[in-house]
């Protein structure tokens, strides 16, 4: 029986709903991934994210591994059980994180990091401890943590890049998807499923090519990476317009590190169904709220707002922050108390437009999956 099965394609766009069956749950798609990196959600707790109806969390496979140690969260019986999360859980790779620290150099002039086709060495920014990170022990690694779905290692690069560069890249990719995919197989027990990550920049030639070595291969889903890291947001539309429809109907395809909502509804109208950001949690430390402009109305525009509750007009602003919220506190709580936490920089303040932005996310993202299943989008 197949993990993945469309329920419903909308007849105004390519926007699909579906069914994700995982280990933890099946999961209705298309769905946001609340990021806890490092096996948290700063400032937010596990049962408060099953109240607001989270279906996921993605954590990171590069920072679990170097603290507290994929090793010592087996032993506490693995990482849904060591963070309280009795629902699926996405680890990327941490190549992503890895490739971050190419630029980056110690004392002497020396890269942190030193690429090869056996994958990549680097030194930890915590004790400068050397590592080697190979996609065999990415895999490995997060199959210790016993996550739900598993991404294999990947070369995540800078743009702009010289094409010839971008070609190696993607030839590296996709050999070590190729060495992922034979540990992945030799594995005995129970195993994640297994995403791979189509790579290409903003050449069109080579993210097809990606995409069709990869896919002969073979995945339970697949991954668009190297986009949303500083390109115009119409430069990543038009990589969407091509590639998405020539992406497999009947495995997941999950936009990493995307994005504002006008981001994700636009990939969501070419047919992609997973997405990870950012964007709430880090907004909502710097005191900026995700809203809804009056009801939830997807076919307008401007169906959403962004406010600076550091602006002085939320002062003396004694409306709840949401009356709207499943969360009591957002509903007692005033927009003037808030201003006020942020602006004596107490946690507090940091946490509850924290959780009024991933509510919003949440809420957005089944907004979406009803109006797809009315073909409103």
């Amino acid at each position: 029986m197949s993990h993945f099965k469309v329920t419903k394609k909308s007849k105004k766009s390519a926007a699909r709903t579906a069914n994700l069956k995982t280990d933890h749950g099946v999961l209705k798609t298309p769905f946001f991934m609340p990021v806890a990196t490092q096996g948290t959600i700063k400032h937010v707790h596990t049962d408060e994210m099953r109240r607001l109806k989270s279906q996921i969390l993605l954590s990171n496979t590069y920072h679990l591994m170097l603290r507290p140690g994929e090793k010592h969260i087996k032993k506490a019986g693995g990482l849904h059980t060591f963070m309280n999360w009795d629902k699926p859980i996405l680890t990327d790779s941490g190549g992503f994180q890895v490739f971050s620290l190419a630029d980056t150099k110690n004392k002497t002039g020396e890269s942190l990091v030193k690429l090869h086709r056996d994958g990549v060495s680097f030194k930890s920014y915590i004790d400068g401890r050397k590592y080697d990170l190979t996609p065999e022990k990415a895999f490995q690694i997060q199959k210790d943590l016993g996550v739900d779905m598993a991404v294999c290692l990947d070369e995540c690069i800078s743009l702009p890049a010289k094409k010839g560069y971008i070609e190696k890249s993607v030839d590296m990719t996709t050999e070590w998807a190729k060495k992922t995919k034979k540990k992945y197989l030799k594995t005995k027990g129970k195993k994640p499923l297994l995403h791979a990550v189509i790579q290409g920049g903003l050449e069109k030639d080579l993210r097809l090519k990606s995409l069709d070595d990869l896919v002969e291969i073979g995945f339970d889903g697949y991954n668009i990476g190297g986009l949303s890291v500083g390109e115009d947001p119409n430069d990543m539309y038009k990589v969407l317009d091509y590639l998405v429809p020539e992406m497999p109907e009947d495995k997941p395809r999950y936009l990493m590190g995307v994005g504002y909502p006008e981001n994700i509804l636009y990939a969501v109208k070419q047919g992609v169904d997973m997405f990870d950001c950012v964007i709430p949690t880090r907004e909502g430390r710097h005191g900026r709220l995700f809203m809804w402009r009056g009801k939830p109305n997807l076919a307008k525009k401007d169906f959403y707002k962004t406010e600076n509750i550091k602006s002085a007009k939320f002062a003396s602003d004694f409306s709840p922050i949401n009356k709207d919220s499943r969360l009591p506190e957002l509903r007692k709580l005033t927009k003037a108390y808030l201003y006020y936490l942020i602006k004596i920089k107490e946690p507090l303040g940091q946490r509850l437009a924290t959780l009024n932005n991933l509510e919003f996310y949440l809420d957005f993202m089944e907004e979406v999956r009803n109006n797809i299943k009315d073909s409103k989008i």
